[in-house]
């Protein structure tokens, strides 16, 4: 049976009027109850607090964004996960709720302890409902959105698929809206098609399609299925696994070779990044040619800002504009400014820490 990380999104759990759609949220739990009554192992990601937060809220005065988003989560998360723990109930299923932020992803240590977590519950029959911390992720420390925070989970716990559930049907040769537009049933690792994406993004949502795009291209080269679909067709997540051609839906297919768990760590850790290494011409054909090379300090002209050995950085070209692969450092920033451009030096970063952008 296989991992299955399913992401619903805002417009799924929320009604035209801004209210929770208990109605979707009750079929897609009799879903997942299915599925989990065959063995799959199922993490859910899932929005909606803000929604449920405005419902059960009378606002005295005008709030700001940061405000209302700190007040209506941080309300509307009890009821929501109350409405999932009811729900599951009713099928004698556990849940538990995960609340994150984006800095229990940038420390391999804080990763791993959230991994051993979710880990732990899978392997004890509990679902684990993962939402972002939004009563305190704000600004630049938050993720872009549930998909993204949807991806990261996928990545951390080895998943077979990733399914998120959206507004449409997936991926479009053109706008959705236009009647020329076809469904893209499937997009092979090597395509690129981020031309038909619109840029628009949902009514509650915060993020877009082509969020959703960039996600679900990265995970499939990482070896992860990606399957888009829209969220409140009649039994879609049952279909998608169990009858997939009667559903219209897009999957991203994996690469057949897949990265490791670290390396899917550090590929999702770009924006986790505490510095820059900056490296000449030659030092960057060498690693992004097909040989197993680490990154030696004789190949670099540079660095920007500080770090500790085992913080993510970003290497850069000569130019300074391209970023051309992330890793775990393998020196602080003082070790690795006083042996750039040395030999006999550690690597800065070693192969089995590097991620080729």
């Amino acid at each position: 049976m296989s991992k299955i990380v399913v992401k619903i999104g805002s417009n799924v759990l929320t009604r035209p009027d801004g209210k929770p759609n208990i109605t979707n949220m009750s079929a897609l739990v009799d879903q997942v109850a299915h599925l989990y009554a065959k063995g799959h192992k199922i993490v859910l990601v899932s929005s909606g607090a803000v929604a449920c937060g405005k419902s059960d809220v009378f606002v005295k005065k005008d709030l700001n964004p940061v405000e209302s988003r700190q007040l209506y989560s941080a309300v509307g998360q009890i009821r929501l996960i109350n409405l999932y723990a009811q729900f599951f109930n009713a099928y004698g299923i556990v849940a538990g709720q995960i609340l994150t932020q984006k800095e229990n992803f940038s420390s391999r240590e804080a990763y791993l302890n959230q991994r051993g977590c979710m880990m732990t519950m899978l392997e004890n029959g509990v679902i684990p409902i993962v939402n972002e911390n939004d009563t305190v992720s704000l600004t630049e420390l938050m993720f872009t959105d549930n998909d993204e925070l949807s991806g990261l989970i996928a990545a951390m716990i080895d998943a077979d698929v990733l399914i998120i559930l959206s507004n449409i049907d997936g991926i479009f040769s053109g706008h959705p809206d236009d009647p020329g537009a076809s469904l893209i049933p499937s997009i092979s690792p090597e395509a690129d098609l981020s031309q038909f994406i619109k840029v628009t993004k949902s009514k509650h949502g915060r993020g877009g399609m082509l969020t959703k795009y960039n996600i679900a291209s990265k995970l499939a080269a990482e070896g992860v299925k990606v399957i888009i679909a829209k969220g409140d067709r009649r039994n879609v997540l049952v279909d998608l696994i169990e009858h997939p051609e009667d559903v219209p839906h897009t999957a991203f297919i994996p690469a057949v070779e897949g990265l490791s768990t670290v390396k899917r760590w550090i590929a999702h850790s770009g924006s986790f990044s505490k510095g820059r290494i900056f490296i000449n011409k030659k030092a960057s054909e060498v690693l992004l040619s097909d040989n197993i090379v680490s990154l030696l300090p004789i190949g670099a002209i540079g660095i920007e800002g500080e770090w500790e050995e085992g913080d993510i950085v970003s290497i850069y070209d000569e130019e300074k504009d391209k970023c051309i692969a992330i890793g775990k450092a393998n020196l602080s920033s003082l070790e690795a400014g006083e042996s750039l451009g040395k030999h006999g030096k550690k690597p800065l970063v070693h192969y089995d820490y590097l991620y080729i952008v």
